[in-house]
């Protein structure tokens, strides 16, 4: 389970101190989809960073499965996001040379590259994307793309996803499946979804809510 305890993230520039977060204190437990609320500026996506080990807090810890992730060190912690955790992000980062499958593919070790691949096309399949595997980035739609990066989030069969505004440039239908992607992907494992849309966490099993750095209300549980 990832935990975090009394996270603080402060931003100085000269003699001004800027407040991110403020003793954030949240557990996520695991077969869930959890989401992040707030307005811009509230500190949502900096906590996102620090609960993956992208950021580290002023002070506060991270643990998962009881390991600080807080105390790691760089390459402890990048082998624990290679290993353990997906991320999707509010832009897809689709290499344009690259068809919908080898974008899913590329950090895939050409050891279980075959494996992988039939893998990839099951996972384009549920997506809805069955038989554009071979398609370019700019032959997909804002919302085919984001569902590409899903795939890609999740070839590695992750413990954890992390989706920084994953539906932010999309329209509502298409931001409603990749919310079902991940909803489905959330039934087995752990998914951390960051978004200012409640709309779109209507599938959600826990919602926080973050503002002006602070925890406004703890894990409650979301009305389908």
């Amino acid at each position: 389970m990832l935990t975090c305890s009394d996270i603080c993230l402060d931003y100085v520039e000269a003699t001004r101190v800027t407040h991110a977060l403020k003793g954030v204190t949240l557990e996520f437990p695991p077969n869930k989809l959890h989401g992040i609320m707030g307005p811009s500026g509230s500190g949502k996506s900096s906590l996102l960073y620090i609960l993956c080990g992208l950021k580290a807090p002023t002070s506060g810890n991270v643990l998962i499965d009881g390991k600080s992730i807080t105390k790691m060190t760089d390459a402890e912690r990048a082998s624990l996001r290679s290993k353990q955790f997906g991320f999707v992000f509010q832009q897809p980062f689709l290499l344009n040379y690259l068809t919908a499958l080898e974008n899913i593919l590329v950090g895939v070790s050409p050891s279980v590259l075959s494996t992988a691949t039939i893998k990839a096309e099951s996972l384009l399949e549920n997506l809805g994307l069955g038989g554009m595997g071979d398609k370019y980035p700019s032959m997909l739609s804002g919302g085919e793309r984001q569902r590409v990066a899903v795939a890609r989030a999740l070839i590695g069969n992750p413990d954890i996803v992390f989706a920084d505004e994953p539906t932010a440039a999309l329209d509502k239908e298409n931001g409603y499946k990749v919310m079902k992607a991940l909803a489905d992907w959330a039934v087995d494992h752990t998914v951390i979804v960051v978004t200012h849309d409640a709309d779109m966490l209507k599938g959600a099993d826990e919602i926080h809510h973050l503002m002006n750095g602070c925890l406004v209300d703890n894990a409650q549980p979301n009305v389908r």
